[in-house]
């Protein structure tokens, strides 16, 4: 008998996002209101973050959300730097160090979060295992409070993740608007775990490659979606930005080339239409999640969601077509090839 997706632990670890939502409000108003304010009061002129995989696609949603509302400029630690090349940084004081890792166990993330702090960075790590050599490294930390994630593809840990970061800069910039938008969060996964998304499985199913395309706080669930499609469903899916994407690579898209498109809820939203319908006009398939365009297939998406929880929202949907659409490959979205939960690098 063929396995339901209802019946995988990946199924399973996902459907519990909203219970995670439940916990972090709970749980981490108290911590991440300590870290507000004692980053208002570090004032950090610079931001690095340091993750690998779907921890390093929530640093995506980092960089976005930190520099249009704290208006401090984010960059992308690259851990090899302090563990294969072992530097040792002149000057990090003031900067702010943040790390993101479910498990914890990475020795080069590990490694690289030491030589931040060395150099003066604050260090704040978000992790889910609190007895982790990376929860004794930092400064502070943040708990995912995820709970157990057993399932080789993460789910509930990375929307945990981005969560904590919409927690985080809601406490840091005292920003209302993201602050609701926390309190709204475990409803609204709620919600986007019900939505059908099942009729994008008839193109996907039948295709070997295809674009992911987000822009701006929607670019991390583009990275996050692609990671796994090619996880969970053998499916070579790369993640672009709809501006990069247009310089170069979007010469591949074609007939047998789909391009799956998580359409903005911002001021992006008409750049996205335009290329939906340049795609359509060459015979791509297109498929978008939260808009409409002739000759595209669109997916539904909750209305009316703020800014910064649309794209966590939208992931949770996506979680449960990668799970449906991994079976209707003949894949068990449980054991991906080759993988395992916790990696160490490097």
């Amino acid at each position: 008998m063929k396995m339901r997706a209802e019946q995988t632990l990946i199924f399973a670890e996902a459907a519990e996002a909203a219970a995670v939502a439940e916990r972090q409000l709970a749980g981490l108003l108290v911590p991440l209101d300590n870290l507000g304010r004692r980053l208002r009061n570090l004032d950090p002129p610079l931001l690095l973050t340091c993750a690998r995989g779907s921890s390093d696609h929530a640093a995506t949603f980092a960089k976005y959300l930190i520099e249009t509302h704290a208006l401090a400029p984010v960059a992308s630690y690259a851990p090899s730097v302090s563990s294969l090349y072992e530097t040792r940084w002149r000057k990090l004081e003031g900067a702010l160090f943040l790390v993101i890792s479910q498990s914890g166990h990475s020795p080069d993330i590990i490694m690289s979060a030491r030589a931040a702090q060395k150099a003066g960075a604050l260090v704040v790590a978000m992790v889910n295992d609190l007895d982790s050599p990376l929860a004794q490294t930092a400064d502070m930390v943040i708990p995912l409070l995820a709970g157990p994630e057993t399932s080789v593809a993460a789910t509930k840990s990375f929307i945990a993740s981005m969560l904590a970061i919409l927690g985080l800069v809601a406490a840091w910039t005292e920003d209302g608007q993201l602050l609701r938008a926390l309190t709204t969060a475990p409803q609204a996964l709620r919600d986007a775990w019900q939505l059908d998304w099942s009729p994008a499985i008839p193109a996907l199913a039948r295709a070997d490659n295809l674009f992911v395309l987000g822009r701006g706080l929607n670019f991390a669930t583009a990275q996050e979606a692609a990671l796994k499609l090619k996880e969970t469903c053998g499916l070579h899916a790369e993640a672009f930005s709809v501006a990069e994407v247009q310089h170069g690579p979007a010469a591949l898209a074609g007939p047998g080339f789909p391009v799956f498109m998580f359409m903005p809820g911002d001021k992006g939203q008409e750049e996205f239409e335009r290329l939906a319908g340049q795609f359509v006009g060459r015979g791509t398939p297109v498929i978008v999640a939260g808009g409409a365009r002739s000759g595209a297939l669109t997916l539904p998406v909750l209305p009316g969601l703020p800014p910064a929880l649309g794209p966590i929202a939208a992931i949770q949907s996506f979680y449960r077509l990668v799970i449906e659409l991994a079976l209707a490959r003949n894949r068990d979205p449980d054991h991906p090839s080759h993988l395992q939960k916790v990696t160490k690098t490097r």
